[in-house]
This record gives C-alpha cells, structure tokens and sequence, in this order.
C-alpha cells in the first residue's frame, strides 16, 4: 500500500499554514506552503546544502507556472493571485508532493521530488484531462543564506541563454542552471526583478517584505501526450548532483527509495501513520555536508561515511542533544544501525573537555559546547546501540571517550558543570547561559536557567554511570567503581528530589532559589530512562501528576498551567515566544518518554499509550504535512508552533508507538 496523504483544501479549513517539505539527504531542501506564495524566509523549490562559508543556501524561492489554453485563456497555478487554477486536491506519496489543478475545462498534475545526495529539484507537468496548448515558467531566484532575513541581500544576477535552459548567476554563489524539457521548449532571457511579501515574516516581527529576481521564463507545449519537466540544479562542483547522464528518472529511483526505507523499518511501523513518519525521519538523517569544507569533503564522506541528524526544518541544524535523542526512533527503528554508528562517531571526534557539541551552527565546521545534557544523552543513545546490534567491538571502540568523559564531570568541566563531591549529583550553571533542554534565551535574557541540580540531568548522570557499569561487566573489566557510584547517586537522588507534599519530584534542587517545586515534565526521565534513578514505588505518583496536568492530544507541557508563570500560548515577536517557550508550550517529543514511563509503571496499559498516540495523528494533515511539528499552544485547539517538522518529534511518536508492540527490532 502506498503511504499517502490527501487534502482538500477548499474542504478542509487549515488552523495553521499548511506546508510541504521533502530534503535531499544532504541538509538541503525544498519547501513551501500547499497553496499560495511562499510565506516564510526558508521558503523555496532549490534550497542548496553547500560547503562552508556558505551552509544552507536559499537559491530559486518560487516558480510561477501558467497553462494557457486552446482558447486564449490562462490559468496561474498556486501563486494566490486572480486567475489561479483552482487547487482541488494536494497529497503526498511516498511522502513527495503532488497537486492537481483545475484550470476551466483541464485538468493540470504537477510533481517535485529531490535527487538523494545532490542540490537537484525535479518538477513535472501532466494534462490529466481537457484540452491544453503550452506551459510558461518563470523562476524567481534571491542567492542568500537560508536564515537571513528576507530583506538582508539584493536579489539579482547575471543571465546565460542555452536552449531551453537559463543560468542564473548571483555574485558569490554557484550558479543555477534551469532546464526545461518538453516538446518545443524553449528559454527566453528577460530578467525581471519584484518585492514579494511574507506573511510569516511580518508576524513574527521580522521584515516582511524581500527582493526577488527572475532570470527569465520558459516555454514549453503541454498537452495529453506530452508533459514538462524542469530541473533546478546547483552547479556547485562539490556537491555532486551535476552530472546529467547520472541523474536518470529521479522519481523512480527515489520512490525506490523510499519503497526500501519501509521495508526495512520495524513492522510495527510500515503502514498507516507510522509509514508516513518513517518517510518524514529519512529527512533529518543527512551527510552534513553544510559543515564539511569543499576541499576535501567527497574523500571525508568516502572514507569516514559522515552522519548527522538535522533537527528542524526548517532553521536548526544538527544539535547534539536532539540527535542524542532522536537517534533511536530515526535510525535503529528504520533499520540504519550502520548510520547510527556514524553519527556517534563523527560526534566522538568532537567532544572536549568531557562534552559534545551542543550544536554546529550553519556553515562552521567546530561546534559550540553550551550544554550540560548532550553529553549525558550521548551515553544514553551509545547504550541503545550497544542493546540493538550487540556490537561489542563498537562499544570498545568507543569506551576511552566515554571514560573520559565521566572523568570530565567528576572533575568539573565547563560551565560550572560538575559532580558535587558530598552527594554524587550533578550541578551546572554559569550566568548567562542556557545549558538543559530548557534552553530559551533572548539577548542576556536565560528565560529558564535551572541553575543548580536538574532532574533530568541527574536522572541521565544516573543512567551514564549505571550504563557504565554494565559494559564493564559485559567487557570483563571491572565495573564496582561505577556501581558503588551509580549507587551512591541514587540514593542522594531519591534523598533529594522526592517532595512528599505534593507528591512528585523538584525540578532543580540546590539552586539560587534553593529547591524548585514547579511542576515540569522533566523527571519524566527518573522513571522513562534504561536504568531509572527513581524509587519505583514512587512512580505512580509521578506519572499521574503528568498525566492530569501536562499531557495533552500532543504532547506534553513544559509547566503545569497552575503556575503564576504559565503561558498559555506561543505566539508574537521573539521576546514573546522564546518567553513561552518552556513555560506552558507543549512539546512534542515529550510522547515517547511519557509512553515509556507509562508503559514501565502500567505494564498491561497498551492500549492507553496507543490512544495517547493516535491523537497525535491528526495533525500529520495540519502544519508540516505527514510530518510533526516542534511546540503547540499549551491549551486548544493546540495550534501547531515552531519548526514544521521536529526530529525528535517523529522519532519519539515512532519510538512509542513501536513500544506498543513489543519494540523487537
């Protein structure tokens, strides 16, 4: 059965703009709203990964299409404007984006799909139905940083003619070739240039209004028998993707593809929802090329196999807690251990002073360390590749890292992080920085610091020393320092943490304040984790306070909506939306370690998860289409925020819901 997912738009009122997205393997993209003109600044049909400086770079934003008819009449197709071809049906299959036009009496299909591993866009054009005479094509291209503001460079360039395709050349970028194939097509070189507006933009308090150029248009017949193709190719020499004879049928071979990902995957996951999401994960799972230099970088993808995890689409790149996270549900639950193993270690080879990076910003290639948790999380996502493919020679490989890297925390590293030498737990905390999870900050503003003893840090320090103690058993070496550690942490930890009144774990304790009692979703990981810190007895408890005040239809909230500082929306200019970010906003990913914990403390509830998740499903027609969004609105109708579509987001759904049956891989 093909994975599909279809809309009706003039049925099917949105809450939240509708967008598609499909990626290229590579860090690239191509992106827009369903119907009308692009509405955000990553909106585009070419978004190219290119090596430092460069990163992600916004190349052709928009493609306007016209079929003309017999009659003289002509119909643009999705621009919003007067004269559209009405949009009757919009889909995804195999995840890939297809819409159909009415445009009077015909009936118009039009197709994209992105070559795998190359910054290639295909886009065709079928009649279906009705009588058609010839197809016009007019490419707006502003060369820039995917993340730069829409009004932050000129859009202009330099054009060359060659047959029915044009090269659009902008100053420092590699130049786009667009080439059109039907019969009699033709290029015609007449450059204009246009101010598009942004609605997304303009309400989130950023410019709104951004420059465009276009090349010149193209011309093509379009009838019954004969269709159009046209490519949109980055000719960056480094980046693959510029040999035509290799490109062959792009959407055959990525429908392969895609066929073969499912096949693969956990049979929990190969029909319904789950399918759909096992094609959204593919999307995140990328050779980095946006941080790996030009020089070189072939050989470094050849010879080490690099593997990243991008977080978001459509501004984050690879962070090292989300990929920590995400690892399982985007790479062992779809069958890529062997990418799993990559991804680990390409971040070995970055860590210092005991830490990962906590990112890699677009377009660099050295991390920043920022972080108390990603190391933590590292443990964690190396275990679960350890208990997957029981590969002991990996494990070895990677133990001297991991070694030193509890070593790094004992001692005290960056950050004020460090273990506090009277009780075994973990603190951190500088001024100025935002180091968990919770990680919202606005100019010198820490929105939730945490300073202190976190609970999820100390629930993942717990889980690191214990995960320790096992591979040196499983090694044969000797494993009683970290077992009198882990123990030692868990008896402080229950010692501390545990608040009788009312009835569930602090937040922070040890802290500016002293100890928090708000009631956030993070010690979820005192019970969800492989080797829980918690009491079990106390497990109960904890769960159902989560259960009746931070889970909703999808996810979890960041605070309890009893709490002076509660926010029940996430909306507005940066200051106000970094300020609700962890503050009420509901997050996603937080699913699949509440299912776990869920499952741990009612171990016959299966079917309570399953609706848990199943009422996630219905914003796969929402806001990213067939993918999960990052944050929603803390109260209903839960209206979806942020980044379209959130690694950890589709792992964790894809994690849980492989739990409920019986998670064997």
């Amino acid at each position: 059965m093909i994975p599909t997912r279809v809309i009706h738009p003039s049925s099917e009122p949105a809450q939240a703009p509708r967008e598609w997205l499909i990626a290229n393997g590579l860090g690239g993209y191509a992106t827009g709203p369903v119907a009308g003109p692009p509405i955000r600044r990553y909106h585009g049909w070419l978004v190219a990964a290119l090596p430092p400086p460069l990163g992600r770079t916004m190349l052709v934003n928009r493609v306007e299409d016209m079929v003309h008819l017999g009659d003289g009449r002509q119909f643009s197709l999705g621009t919003g404007a007067d004269g559209d071809g009405a949009l009757l049906e919009f889909r995804l299959e195999w995840g890939l984006p297809v819409w159909l036009f009415q445009c009077g009496e015909c009936l118009i299909e039009r197709r994209l799909v992105m070559e795998y591993g190359r910054n290639v866009t295909h886009a065709r054009w079928r009649v279906l139905a009705g009588h058609c005479r010839s197809l016009s094509i007019r490419p707006w291209v502003q060369a820039r940083p995917h993340g730069l503001p829409v009004n932050g460079a000129p859009a202009w360039g330099e054009t060359a003619l060659w047959g029915a395709e044009l090269v659009a050349t902008s100053p420092d970028y590699p130049p786009v070739r667009l080439i059109l194939d039907g019969l009699d097509a033709e290029a015609l070189a007449d450059p204009l240039t246009t101010t598009l507006f942004y609605a997304n933009e303009a309400e989130g308090g950023d410019p709104g209004q951004g420059p465009l150029w276009s090349p010149g248009h193209l011309l093509c017949s379009l009838d019954r028998d004969h269709g159009a193709e046209l490519t949109l190719r980055c000719d960056d020499a480094a980046a693959g993707g510029c040999d035509d004879a290799a490109a062959g049928d792009a959407w055959a071979a990525e429908i392969t593809r895609r066929q073969a990902l499912l096949a693969r995957a956990h049979p929990a996951l190969r029909q319904g929802a789950a399918a759909e999401l096992v094609l959204a994960a593919d999307s995140f799972v990328v050779t980095p090329r946006h941080r790996l230099a030009a020089e070189g970088a072939r050989s470094i993808m050849a010879a080490e196999g690099a593997r990243s995890i991008m977080a978001g689409y459509h501004w984050f790149a690879d962070w090292g807690r989300d990929t920590m996270i995400a690892l399982e549900g985007l790479t062992l639950l779809t069958g890529r251990a062997d990418d799993a193993k990559l991804i680990l270690q390409g971040f070995a080879r970055h860590v210092r002073d005991g830490l990962i990076p906590n990112m890699f910003p677009d377009g660099h290639e050295s991390g920043l360390y920022n972080t108390a948790d990603a190391s933590l999380w590292f443990f964690h996502a190396v275990g679960r590749v350890v208990a997957v493919t029981q590969d002991l020679d990996f494990l070895r490989a990677q133990l001297p890292v991991l070694t030193d890297m509890v070593a790094h925390h004992q001692a005290g590293t960056r950050f004020g992080i460090a273990m506090d030498p009277a009780d075994g737990l973990l603190h951190q905390g500088e001024d100025g920085l935002q180091l968990t999870w919770m990680d919202a900050k606005v100019e010198d503003w820490v929105v939730t610091p945490r300073r202190g003893k976190a609970v999820e840090i100390n629930a993942l320090w717990y889980n690191a020393i214990a995960l320790m103690a096992e591979w040196h058993q499983l090694l044969g070496r000797d494993a009683s320092p970290y077992r009198l550690l882990a123990t030692r942490i868990r008896t402080a930890f229950n010692r501390r943490f545990w608040a009788d009144r009312p009835g569930y774990l602090f937040d922070v304790v040890d802290g500016p304040g002293g100890a928090d009692g708000s009631l956030r979703p993070n010690q979820v990981f005192a019970v969800a984790l492989p080797h829980a810190v918690l009491d079990p007895a106390r497990w109960p408890m904890v769960m159902a306070a989560l259960r009746d005040h931070l889970l909703t239809p999808v996810g979890l909230r960041s605070l309890s909506p009893d709490h002076p500082a509660y926010k029940p929306q996430f909306f507005g200019d940066r200051w106000a939306r970094d300020g609700s970010y962890h503050q009420g906003t509901v997050w996603a990913w937080l699913i699949g370690p509440f299912a776990e914990a869920w499952l741990k403390t009612h171990p016959g509830d299966r079917d309570q998860v399953k609706s848990d998740l199943r009422a996630m499903v219905p914003h796969l027609h929402q806001f990213g289409i067939g993918s999960i969004g990052e944050v929603f609105d803390a109260e209903p109708p839960h209206l979806p925020r942020g980044c379209i579509s959130q690694a950890w987001s589709v792992a964790e759904w894809l994690r849980a819901w492989a739990l409920c049956h019986d998670h064997k891989y």
